[in-house]
């Protein structure tokens, strides 16, 4: 592959990483970095995503810290590639107002993220004042945000799994839209790596995905848990 490729990615700091971070982003990484085959690497912990819901901010510092030790645990090398907090560059959220300006909030509500939660609400599924009264704007605006991480440094292509397909076409829209609108070529649409694993599921909920959002600790296999723990948790 040609040198002038430019992978981003990202991880949401949740600590020590469960199996699905570790086989659906980290070990890519990882292989990606070794491979040679990319020319700039931007893996990012993406403590800004983690801000949609109400965090303690001791815990997120702590979960950032842990997260990224655990990626250069994996074998990302910093000195080989570009391993930074999203928050400690503020040229994401400049950004993302950018961007936002520009999105119409028609695309926001054909995100199945957006849509899904606005279901476990038990109402339709579009953007109207009643359905959308108890969930927050960041939650909405969370596609832009991730657009913003792609295209602020000119990403050209992105490993994704098959659940996150929508947000990549979602930055090359507004890649497109964004160069159209001010006449220029300012951002290159971003292209899609797709990861070869597929979602790892909870070990309580064959339906969810492995989280460690879940409040069950036997849902998810994390890389810290000894052979004891792990053989526990899936008997």
């Amino acid at each position: 592959m040609s040198k002038l490729v430019r992978v981003f990615s990202g991880i949401q700091p949740t600590g020590v990483p469960q199996l699905g971070n570790y086989l659906g982003s980290l070990k890519n990484w990882v292989a990606m970095q070794n491979s040679g085959q990319y020319g700039e690497l931007f893996y990012s912990v993406v403590d800004l995503h983690a801000l949609t819901v109400p965090r303690d901010p001791r815990v997120l510092r702590q979960e950032t810290m842990e997260m990224a030790a655990a990626i250069i645990a994996c074998g990302v090398d910093p000195k080989r590639s570009v391993l930074f907090r999203q928050s400690a560059v503020p040229a994401h959220t400049q950004l993302l107002w950018t961007l936002g300006c520009i999105t119409p909030v028609g695309w926001l509500n054909r995100m199945t993220q957006w849509k899904t939660k606005l279901q476990s609400q038990n109402e339709a599924a579009n953007l109207n004042a009643q359905a959308a009264q108890g969930l927050l704007a960041g939650l909405l605006t969370y596609p832009v945000l991730m657009a913003a991480d792609i295209l602020l440094y000119r990403a050209t292509h992105i490993p994704v799994g098959e659940d996150q397909v929508q947000h990549l076409e979602f930055a090359r829209d507004l890649a497109l839209h964004f160069n159209k609108t001010y006449g220029q070529k300012m951002f290159p649409p971003p292209q899609s790596i797709l990861t070869p694993s597929k979602r790892i599921m909870s070990l309580k909920d064959p339906l969810r995905k492995m989280s460690k959002s879940d409040p069950n600790e036997m849902s998810r296999i994390t890389l810290s848990d000894s052979d004891d723990e792990i053989r526990k948790k899936i008997k």
